[in-house]
């Protein structure tokens, strides 16, 4: 890999020498643009307008309009003495937890190589504390023409630099969520839940650009004087009339995808969780009618067994006027 600035990580009074190389690379398939009629190429020519000619880009230079349309002229040399620590330094400023980056502020990744044998101890003295620590460091660095903001975290055995957007940069999510009042119900949540649990995880080295790649076909075919291959067609998507249907159909797709029997959709069990908060008065209720029910069987116990009571009473009086009436008409006999 190829570097593309050369500098040093300034780690308190610790320098070190380091190579800055892009961490990604772009696979996308680029187009030229051409005439139609007959497909030659179309060009943008850089013409001066003062001399009304077309000029090198070895002629080209750098320049600031001001607010009166004048421009002033900004050199290489004038960017190199800017006075700035940044300029050839990766400074820095604070070391925090992972966690605490928004990855909106995300923006282009670089990896940091040791510059040389010298550099190759501290190098690896901060990679293996920013490891022991869990922690990114916060670094302010200047790249093609201005002051950034950065991130050094590690990967695998190297340092890596990602640059961030400042704070203020960043867009504030004002008056994207629904204006209208929506209730979701714990019967939709769980089903989400089960969807979420039967898609499951995925290996993401497993995904690719399709669209490059249909894309590679097609150029690949046309290049042949071959018709390029016809576009599947697309599930027809009605408009979703019934939540908990889509939710349920959704779930039985997805078991089919992956080779299991589809079925019948089991609900998960309530999760202890916050939104199972609003259940606790159903609890009640429920402990409520349990209470009834139980007090209905003791009164239907205690009727039960006072009903077995009276009548071991009548059967007892019963045989006891049977003995007297037995022994008075042995007497009279």
């Amino acid at each position: 890999m190829r570097s593309i600035w050369n500098g040093a990580i300034s780690f308190g009074l610790v320098s070190i020498p380091i190579k800055l190389v892009n961490a990604t690379e772009s696979h996308s398939i680029s187009f030229r643009q051409i005439h139609t009629e007959d497909g030659g190429r179309v060009r943008y020519r850089k013409v001066c307008e003062l001399e009304d000619r077309e000029i090198s880009q070895a002629e080209i230079g750098k320049g600031y309009e001001d607010a009166d349309g004048t421009i002033i002229p900004i050199t290489d040399e004038d960017l190199a003495q800017l006075p700035l620590p940044t300029t050839k330094t990766i400074e820095i400023v604070a070391f925090v937890p992972g966690e605490r980056i928004d990855p909106l502020q995300m923006d282009a990744a670089y990896y940091l190589q040791a510059g040389g044998a010298p550099a190759a101890k501290p190098y690896t003295l901060l990679r293996e504390a920013l490891k022991r620590s869990n922690k990114v460091a916060i670094a302010k660095f200047a790249l093609r023409g201005r002051e950034r903001l950065g991130m050094l975290r590690v990967v695998e055995d190297a340092i890596a630099l990602h640059g961030l957007l400042w704070p203020d940069e960043v867009r504030a999510p004002e008056g994207l969520a629904p204006d209208t009042k929506v209730t979701v119900s714990d019967k939709e949540l769980d089903l989400a839940d089960a969807l979420m649990d039967t898609l499951g995880e995925i290996d993401l080295d497993e995904l690719h650009d399709e669209y490059r790649e249909a894309l590679e076909e097609v150029v690949a075919a046309k290049a042949a004087g071959e018709a390029p291959p016809e576009a599947p067609e697309r599930a027809k998507s009605g408009k979703v009339l019934d939540l908990m249907a889509a939710l349920e159909k959704s779930v039985r797709d997805a078991k089919e995808s992956r080779g299991e029997e589809p079925g019948e959709v089991t609900r998960l069990p309530q999760r202890k969780s916050a939104r199972a908060a609003p259940k606790q008065t159903g609890g009640k209720k429920s402990t409520a009618a349990t209470k009834k029910t139980a007090a209905k069987k003791t009164t239907a116990k205690s009727s039960q067994g006072t009903k077995k009571t009276a009548s071991a009473k009548k059967a007892t009086g019963a045989k006891k006027t049977a003995a007297k009436k037995t022994a008075a008409r042995k007497r009279t006999a």
